[in-house]
């Protein structure tokens, strides 16, 4: 499988050497140039490790396929308790993905276990000897799952980049306490969006490079703009469906829908892939809090990142430059790579761009979206627990509300992708529950236990009284020369 750039489709590039790179060198972002087929029937019958070698092979053509089904053995078995793709049904026709079962508890724990073996066999492969030197720009998950997977792995260093005050007090916690001899965290004054512009602007910054090279150095990413943070999502939409099938709650070849709370919208680009490869996907439903960029602009075809942002209890979705989207342009314009340069060219000029009429139906035909706001959010979180039992966290909360509307459309199951386990966010979810709400999230954690009969996990009520290894805060225009520091 080759692979080329969202900004410059003459470029082709092998899997590994995508993986490695990152970003392309340009400012593009790597896409594959076909979309492998699944025989639906056969995914459908598979376990987790079995069908995620499945979906890894179509697209990591050049990975020996032994290797991928070692790897999926030993990232999805024991790390995941046993409920890797676990699904539950919380009304007659919603069910919710549960992606928060592994060791950080949120849905970049799929993605982040696996890649740094994908990434270290992709500097194998291709006989690479140099220091890879990983920037991550966080909103509060991929930041700790990044840590988790990548910490003390010979030949890799990795800093993290989190907006300060933008995070859950336990979100911080988790990283702020992170072990490991190889790895830096950093608060940067701002919000998600400048953070992740400054690690984009390292990533373009040619001396920068010159300087890592001379070092024996190279930048590579695992934000969702790396394609080997994607890949592994892909097969939990399948394994979802196969699920549904085994349980007769659909036929196969029905459609399902899937409601997706979405930041970066690398999660529910995803759930397109899926579809391409041969999942019968109704719509993809993007679920968009008051940061509510990506339903404007599916509904005026206008992306205009120049608003007023706000912080929320659904902080991982406190992004209005949503990186991802770009893959789509490219796709649904035909792979007209100009003309997505030209997009991003006006949205780095100017905050907004507006794509062609044309490209908008198509977008459309595949994706619906709708958003709600924190008090929304907290009234979903309610009914779900006082009607169905259900504990969600405000991310998924979000999800639940925009489907629960979406679905009075079209009569198809709808499958909410839940991406955080409601302990990360317990004063937010106590609150809405109506019950006090202590000062500390630790008090408020044992609080939410108490008043719901739950466990918290282990890995979040661990944290307290651990030793914070990380305080240093930043401006955005210092990412760049924090990187090079040792």
């Amino acid at each position: 499988m080759e692979f080329t750039s969202t900004r410059n489709n003459s470029l082709s590039v092998s899997s590994a050497q995508a993986i490695l790179q990152g970003l392309s060198e340009e400012g593009g972002l790597f896409v594959p140039r076909q979309f492998p087929q699944v025989d639906l029937a056969e995914a459908c019958r598979l376990d987790y490790c079995r069908l995620a070698r499945l979906v890894l092979e179509g697209f990591l053509s050049d990975y020996d396929p032994a290797f991928l089904g070692q790897a999926a053995e030993q990232v999805y078995g024991a790390n995941f308790g046993g409920k890797a793709g676990q699904l539950s049904k919380v009304t007659e026709d919603v069910y919710s993905l549960e992606l928060w079962h592994g060791p950080t508890c949120a849905f970049k724990d799929y993605a982040l276990q696996l890649m740094p073996r994908l990434l270290v066999k992709a500097k194998e492969m291709l006989d690479h000897t140099e220091t890879t030197l990983i920037l991550v720009a966080t909103s509060g998950d991929t930041g700790k799952a990044a840590l988790e997977g990548y910490r003390d792995i010979p030949g890799i260093a990795i800093k993290v980049f989190y907006p300060t005050g933008g995070t859950s007090e336990i979100q911080r916690l988790q990283m702020a306490t992170q072990q490991g001899d190889n790895v830096a965290v950093y608060a940067v004054r701002g919000n998600f969006d400048d953070a992740q512009t400054g690690v984009k602007r390292a990533f373009a910054d040619k001396e920068l490079a010159k300087k890592l090279a001379a070092d024996n150095a190279a930048f590579s990413s695992a934000n969702s703009i790396n394609w080997g943070r994607l890949v592994p999502q892909i097969v939990y939409y399948f394994y979802a469906y196969g699920r549904l099938v085994e349980q007769n709650r659909i036929a196969l070849g029905d459609k399902v829908d899937f409601c997706v709370p979405t930041g970066n919208f690398g999660d529910i680009l995803a759930g397109w892939y899926a579809k391409q490869m041969g999942l019968p996907v109704g719509k993809l439903v993007c679920a968009s809090n008051k940061n509510n960029v990506l339903t404007d602009f599916f509904a005026t075809g206008t992306y205009n990142a120049k608003r007023e942002f706000f912080k929320t209890t659904s902080p991982s979705m406190d992004i209005l430059v949503s990186s991802n989207l770009e893959r789509l342009l490219y796709h649904l314009s035909g792979c007209d790579s100009q003309l997505v340069a030209e997009l991003m060219a006006s949205l780095a000029q100017t905050g907004s761009y507006t794509v062609p009429a044309g490209l908008l139906e198509a977008i459309r035909a595949d994706f619906a979206a709708g958003w709600a706001d924190d008090e929304t959010a907290a009234k979903e979180i309610a009914a779900r627990w006082t009607d169905s039992g259900y504990l969600c966290d405000p991310h998924t909360a979000v999800a639940f509300r925009v489907a629960e509307e979406y679905g009075r459309e079209t009569g198809r199951p709808c499958v909410v992708l839940s991406t955080a386990n409601p302990y990360k966010f317990p004063a937010a979810v106590l609150q809405a529950l109506g019950q006090p709400v202590p000062q500390g999230d630790f008090d408020a954690l044992r609080a939410l236990s108490a008043c719901t009969g739950t466990t918290p996990p282990a890995q979040l009520a661990g944290l307290e009284g651990m030793t914070e290894r990380f305080d240093r805060v930043i401006d955005p225009a210092e990412i760049s020369a924090v990187a090079l520091e040792k």
